[in-house]
Formats: structure tokens, C-alpha cells, sequence
């Protein structure tokens, strides 16, 4: 993996490393324990991420704040010029029970958009990190570009068993006949990036910090990600938005974006 940005290797060890640590504390129960927040769990290994990751971005650059989805004060101020995004569980039902599709996740956010990003799954042993304009990796190999995949082709990617909701109309729709389960948001956009699958869609809340990340690296294969409207993601003021639309080709993002719009 080599270092194509100054806080690259760093920011990718860091992210690794927490992501052993979620990894060994899963045989604590205390760490697996937790409530729902409306649709969101929330456990105390979320915390424990958030200070570890928290503290090993702070010891690469001090100058550089965190955000957080664990920190609410941060969330409350102006978005600093330059800022650590970070996600320290993103699929924290599947981390607390038992399943694997949970990552662990940091953007650089520079202005309005990610620079540098960091995506490590743990159980799968696997770390996709992206440097804007100058491409995305898995385990330090470089991932192709995509190729194009018009709506239909290729795979659908979500959370459940089969297709549900939103997901099931859109596959039954463009007539899709792959289909594949996956877990954490952040999971299936690097899943579209690596060309396991080529559209994801969901309808439910999705925040920044779910997508900086993941983003960057389907961006740099070629990939598109838009909110659920077919707007982008532009990384200033509410951090919340209405869904996403993200695929491996860019026209099928937008046609199934304008399509749900109907």
C-alpha cells in the first residue's frame, strides 16, 4: 500500500487497528451490549470505537477535529474546514449480534467533499481505501474501474435475505436476477467498488458518516452515490439525509433515481 497522500497510511492504520480491537472485544458481552435509539443500536462497543479511533487520528494530526456519530457536540457546530468523519461501527445490530457485516470507518473531509478514506471490515480481514483523484484499493491492490452495467445487469446489493421494500421494487422494476446480501451501508458500496454487485438503494435515514468513506472509494472506481432525490452528497450543514441511490455505473444511478422520483 503505497502512501499517496500525506496522511494516508497512517489514517488507514489507525482504522485497522481499531478494527482489531472490535474484533477481540466481541467476546465481551458488555461490549455487545446496548439499546435502540428510533432505528439506530446503539452498543457500548460504539463508544469504545469512537475513543480509540478518536485518540489515534488526534496522535496523527492534532489540528485536525473529529466528528463523530458518537460525539453530539460535535455534530452541533460548524463544520471545521478540514475534519476526521468518522463512523467507529457502521452496522452496529450486525456487530452486537453476531454477524459480520460491520466495518470501521474514517474520511478526511477536506472543504465540501472527502479526500482520503479508510473502510476496514474485520471479519472479513479486509481494508478498501480510496484517495481522491488518484484511485481506491483492497488490501493495497488497486481496484479496477467499473465497467458499464445498465439497470438490470449485474447484481443488487442490501441487508436482507431477498429483496424487501424499496430494494424489491426497484429489482422487480429493472429486472434484476442477482442479488446479493451484505451488510453494514458502507459494506455494500465497497461491494459495489470491488464489482461484487452494481446497484444499492435504500429509503431510510442515511448520515454522512455512513457514506464519506465508502463513497470516496466507489467514486474512484468510476462508481456514482447520490441521495435518494439524485442530488449529491455535499457534506455541509445537516448531516441526515432521505436515503441513497449508489451503483457502479453512473447513468444507472441516475435512471433509478429519476425512476423512484416518479
Amino acid at each position: 500500500m503505497s502512501p499517496q497522500h500525506a496522511l494516508f497510511e497512517a489514517m488507514a492504520n489507525a482504522v485497522v487497528e481499531v478494527g482489531g480491537l472490535l474484533r477481540a472485544w466481541r467476546s465481551d458481552p458488555t461490549a455487545r451490549d446496548g439499546v435502540w435509539e428510533g432505528s439506530q443500536f446503539k452498543a457500548e462497543a460504539d463508544a469504545r470505537a469512537h475513543r480509540a479511533l478518536s485518540r489515534r487520528l488526534t496522535s496523527i494530526d492534532a489540528s485536525i477535529p473529529v466528528v463523530s456519530e458518537e460525539d453530539p457536540d460535535s455534530l452541533t457546530r460548524e463544520r471545521p474546514p478540514r475534519y476526521w468523519l468518522i463512523d467507529p461501527i457502521d452496522g452496529t445490530a450486525s456487530y452486537a449480534h453476531g454477524f459480520a457485516g460491520y466495518v470501521t470507518q474514517a474520511a478526511l473531509v477536506v472543504g465540501e467533499r472527502p479526500e482520503v478514506a479508510a473502510v476496514f471490515a474485520p471479519e472479513r480481514e479486509t481494508l478498501y481505501t480510496a484517495v481522491r483523484g488518484r484511485g481506491a484499493w483492497r488490501d493495497g491492490r488497486a481496484l479496477p474501474q467499473q465497467q458499464p452495467a445498465p439497470p438490470g445487469q449485474g447484481a443488487l446489493t442490501d441487508n436482507t435475505p431477498a429483496p424487501s421494500g424499496i430494494a424489491r421494487s426497484v429489482y422487480d422494476h429493472f429486472g434484476y436476477d442477482g442479488y446479493l446480501e451484505s451488510g453494514s451501508i458502507s459494506l455494500k458500496l465497497c461491494r459495489i467498488a470491488e464489482g461484487d454487485a452494481q446497484l444499492f438503494v435504500k429509503d431510510v435515514p442515511v448520515r454522512d458518516w455512513d457514506v464519506a468513506a465508502p463513497g470516496l472509494v466507489l467514486a474512484e472506481t468510476g462508481g456514482l452515490l447520490t441521495r435518494l432525490d439524485g442530488s449529491g452528497f455535499t457534506y455541509q450543514g445537516a448531516f441526515e439525509h432521505t436515503g441513497l441511490v449508489g451503483a457502479a455505473d453512473p447513468s444507472t444511478c441516475r435512471t433509478v433515481s429519476r425512476w423512484l422520483a416518479l
